[in-house]
């Protein structure tokens, strides 16, 4: 055990231990904690998963839906109210720890119904395969 009080830090202890606070390190790449996209040699450098916290105010909206989906995801409420909605219908995720799964090649949307945040932790971590500033999944 490290007996290392984080509050605020985002500290890499030794070479294989990386400690941080979600928020403040989601700002920096949209929400997004962990894949392709953050700099070999960190921690958070991952080509098999992609983490992200999101942070959802009431009525925000996915800016489109998505489709051809090449990644599986699994999207897990922490806070708030979430719906996720795919073309055979809607799931709104209501209490803590309510979670979906869907495969590749499901297209889907999303809306806050409450002020949410949500975890979301997708696979493979696809190089390339990035999104416009609007979309966040």
């Amino acid at each position: 055990m490290f007996g290392v009080a984080c509050p605020n830090a985002r500290v890499t202890l030794v070479a294989d231990v990386y400690v941080g606070k979600a928020a403040p390190d989601a700002a920096g790449d949209r929400g997004w904690l962990l894949g392709h996209f953050k700099p070999p040699g960190d921690l958070r450098h991952s080509d098999e998963v992609e983490i992200k916290w999101g942070t959802h105010p009431k009525g925000e909206r996915r800016a489109q839906w998505t489709s051809g989906e090449k990644r599986t995801a699994l999207l897990v409420l922490i806070s708030g109210r979430f719906r996720m909605e795919f073309p055979e219908g809607d799931v709104l995720l209501t209490e803590q720890g309510d979670y979906v799964v869907w495969g590749r090649g499901v297209d889907h949307s999303w809306h806050a119904e409450e002020e949410s945040v949500v975890m979301t932790i997708r696979w493979p971590s696809i190089p390339g395969y990035a999104v416009s500033e609007d979309d966040n999944p």
